[in-house]
């Protein structure tokens, strides 16, 4: 009982159902004072149901909410607000048409008044300045003009801001999934700094050792449950992994396969190193967010699609990182999302073969587990880690030799992981080739090659063996592999 007392927030027995989905069955989760709560779990495990009882965007079914003791009976956004409850949704929520400064109005509804232009941009400045030092975003910026990077750090910041109501517990649902790993710590750090003055954090990542080195204490959600929950310290990530269900089993070296005589399938000639990809090859863009890597993805794919109508042979497929700028078609079901890119062979003389579509749809559901009950679900009823899997069984299902992927793994799940390495080291034994830009270093790792760029140049070409952490930081910040 006391520690119900002392908690910033608590859920008892959370029952939450979405039509025949049970989304939440029994969830109960404390967060204390000065306490960084790691949750962990597969897409669909109930962790973005949870973060939505508890700020007040969802009413549980059955169950109870509370906060310092105290029952909240009628509970919605604005009261979680004023208890200075924050979040960063994996899905970024600013105003793409307005200013930051605008957007942190919006955030701070009590900012109105003469001068609050000037008010809300000291605000929003001071918290760039503490949780991303020498970020350099100018805070009279349009949203729709930042890179997502940028737009995710602002996200951050807004969340740890104080307009007069300070933040007591901030809910990071992917907060670094667009940030590149120096960006990623210099967040990570300031969650500590933070919580070293009492302040609370929900932590929810899918990239496990910053859940290691971050959270406190650990939650582990699976089908809508807490299946475990324990001291940091007391899980490893072999550990981790078995909790969330997953079979823990490596990533592998490079492959062996020889590459340098396979035929050239596509170059272009970018700013500093030319950029070549050979058939079957797995092809890695690394280096620091927002330093061209996105702009040579679209280059190619724009030097190599129609410009009109969709070719039935394409030579390029697209996986976008930004699913919801760039990916997803959101009033359509799951179904039509998938099968967009595959019409011309799913039709004849102009019309959809449905019994075809159904047929690949289901075989692609099964093959990458899209966690839905209904593939004509609308594509917003998925986790966005299920939505990211959609948009790669869609380019896979292609005949595209080459695919390009702009981060297509954020907010994807490590047993899903797993699965979608094994089917590009498949598809590249067969001759496809993978174009890969990723914020993550075990990724960039899995590749043939890597092109690592600085200031909007390809300032290095590693393979091998020199695909190594040590030479693609040296590089991104030097210019110079060690």
């Amino acid at each position: 009982m006391d520690e119900v007392l002392k908690a910033v927030f608590a859920v008892d027995g959370a029952k939450v159902n979405f039509g025949a989905v049970r989304a939440l069955d029994g969830v109960t989760l404390r967060v204390m004072p000065g306490e960084c709560v790691g949750l962990v779990g597969h897409n669909g495990a109930g962790k973005s149901t949870i973060v939505s009882v508890i700020n007040g965007g969802l009413t549980p079914h059955e169950g109870s909410v509370a906060s310092d003791g105290e029952r909240l009976e009628r509970y919605g956004i604005n009261a979680a607000r004023a208890r200075g409850v924050r979040c960063v949704f994996q899905e970024l929520s600013l105003c793409p048409n307005l200013s930051i400064v605008e957007n942190t109005r919006i955030m701070h509804r009590d900012l109105g008044g003469f001068g609050w232009r000037k008010r809300a941009a000291k605000i929003i400045e001071k918290s760039l300045d503490t949780v991303f030092s020498g970020h350099g975003i100018d805070s009279g910026r349009a949203v729709g003009d930042l890179s997502i990077a940028e737009r995710q750090m602002v996200e951050i910041a807004m969340a740890f801001s104080d307009a007069g109501i300070a933040p007591r517990l901030v809910i990071l649902d992917e907060p670094t999934s667009s940030l590149d790993a120096s960006l990623a710590r210099q967040m990570l750090d300031h969650v500590r700094r933070f919580t070293a003055t009492g302040g609370s954090v929900i932590f929810i990542s899918h990239i496990l050792h910053e859940i290691l080195e971050t959270s406190d204490r650990i939650v582990v959600m699976k089908d809508g449950r807490v299946v475990a929950e324990r001291p940091a310290q007391g899980f490893d990530h072999h550990g981790l992994v078995e909790a969330m269900g997953t079979v823990a089993r490596g990533e592998g070296g490079q492959r062996s396969r020889e590459q340098s005589t396979a035929p050239l399938i596509l170059s272009h000639q970018a700013k500093g190193l030319p950029f070549a990809a050979r058939e079957g090859e797995i092809v890695g863009l690394a280096g620091l967010a927002g330093h061209g890597q996105t702009e040579l993805l679209l280059a190619l794919h724009a030097a190599h699609s129609g410009n009109w109508l969709p070719e039935r042979d394409p030579l390029v497929t697209f996986v976008a990182g930004d699913r919801r700028l760039n990916g997803v078609f959101e009033l359509w079901s799951i179904l039509r999302n998938f099968s967009i890119a595959s019409l011309g062979d799913l039709s004849r003389r102009g019309l959809v073969l449905a019994n075809e579509e159904e047929t690949k749809g289901a075989d692609w559901k099964r093959r990458i587990e899209i966690r839905t009950p209904d593939m004509d679900n609308r594509i917003l009823s998925l986790s966005g880690g299920n939505q990211q899997k959609v948009l790669f069984a869609r380019a896979l299902a292609t005949r595209a030799r080459v695919v390009l992927m702009d981060d297509p793994m954020r907010g994807v799940d490590v047993g899903t992981k797993q699965e979608v390495y094994a089917i590009i080291r498949e598809e590249a034994a067969r001759g496809r080739t993978f174009i890969w830009y990723s914020t993550e270093t075990d990724e960039v790792r899995l590749c043939d090659r890597v092109y690592v760029f600085r200031e909007g140049r390809i300032k290095a070409e590693l393979a091998g063996d020199e695909v190594n952490e040590t030479n693609i930081i040296a590089t991104s910040f030097e210019g110079v592999a060690v």
